[in-house]
């Protein structure tokens, strides 16, 4: 299916700030004005509210306690966790392992972390039929030299340099164990971005619901919430029109949940957006099924990868593959932007 393929830094297209098209409305945990307005009946606290980057995208987090002092040290062992992880997953950082499997098509000794999502992600692209995978790094390549030689093409790479990058692509290619991960043939390359930022949204979410936070949303390029909003309503969480940033197309409401958006919109390799960073692992294309997909489910990981599978599949298989996920729930908009819901 499509994988969110991860850029490399210096050269290709920019990507955008954000890869997700997810808005934070005002009456969610964003307030300016924190903890006014709450009814009589809300439990007693205030929110301690922080705004920043990472994993590549504009964050935030919202935690409501009754310790401010607490949520502020808790919000910085997140940042420390965030940068932990990042030096696990990311392709910008060369020493990450990440990077470093890429480069040497083996690592020794790699941390759970990493053993865990590449083992999920390959129960993932089992559950999708493939759709989803990871090993699409080396079409991201492809595409990356094609326009950084030609910044002004309107077609994509050739059929012949599309197929030498997808003989590459195979997850299932990917050995892994505990004590090593090995790609079975050189040149392989895995991208995680379209699955580790639920990651490492959820590691953040469960670290706080661990130290007794109960009314928290974590927006970290996937936003995942834990309880309601201290008010006993459900967060508000506006998504934005994949043709019309500026506008909030829809507006969902979750609890104790956790919310994914995926679209060809975020990394764009031509003017006209066909060719994109959701690639079809079938054929070495963009995906131009949807124009966005978001996913709400009980975990921000399986948001993540959900989101982006779904972006290439039909909508009959899209309902399969919803069947082994409980309580998740896609809202698909079609190119005529007319919007198709699908439950597990």
């Amino acid at each position: 299916m499509a994988m969110q393929s991860s850029p490399k830094p210096h050269s290709g297209p920019k990507p955008l700030t954000r890869r997700r098209m997810l808005g934070i409305t005002a009456a969610a945990a964003g307030l300016p004005l924190v903890g006014y307005g709450l009814n009589a009946l809300a439990p007693r606290g205030e929110f301690v509210n922080w705004t920043g980057a990472a994993l590549g995208a504009e964050a935030s987090m919202s935690l409501w306690h009754a310790d401010p002092a607490l949520s502020r040290r808790m919000i910085d062992a997140s940042l420390l966790e965030i940068a932990r992880l990042e030096r696990v997953f990311s392709l910008f950082d060369a020493e990450s392992e990440l990077s470093r499997l890429n480069r040497d098509g083996r690592l020794d000794d790699p941390s759970r972390d990493l053993v865990d999502l590449l083992s999920t992600s390959v129960a993932l692209g089992d559950a999708s039929g493939g759709s989803f995978d990871v090993t699409v790094q080396p079409l991201w390549t492809a595409y990356e030299r094609h326009y950084f030689a030609n910044p002004a093409a309107t077609t994509g790479p050739t059929e012949s340099e599309i197929a030498a990058a997808r003989a590459l692509v195979d997850y299932r290619r990917i050995e892994i164990d505990a004590k090593q991960l090995r790609f079975e043939q050189s040149g392989m390359g895995v991208t995680l971005n379209g699955i580790a930022q639920g990651y490492i949204t959820d590691r953040v979410a469960d670290m706080l619901r661990d130290a007794g936070f109960e009314h928290v949303v974590a927006e970290l390029g996937e936003t995942r919430a834990l309880g309601d909003h201290p008010e006993g309503r459900p967060w508000r969480m506006g998504i934005k029109d994949p043709l019309d940033p500026t506008r909030v197309a829809r507006t969902v409401g979750i609890t104790n949940q956790a919310m994914a958006v995926s679209g060809g919109y975020g990394t764009q390799f031509d003017a006209a957006g066909r060719n994109h960073h959701i690639f079809d692992p079938a054929t070495g294309h963009s995906a131009a099924r949807y124009l966005d997909v978001t996913v709400i489910s009980p975990r921000a990981t399986a948001a993540d990868g959900l989101s982006t599978a779904l972006c290439v599949v039909d909508e009959l298989t899209g309902a399969r593959m919803l069947a082994g996920y409980p309580g998740t729930q896609a809202l698909i908009t079609r190119p005529d932007g007319r919007l198709l819901t699908l439950s597990a």
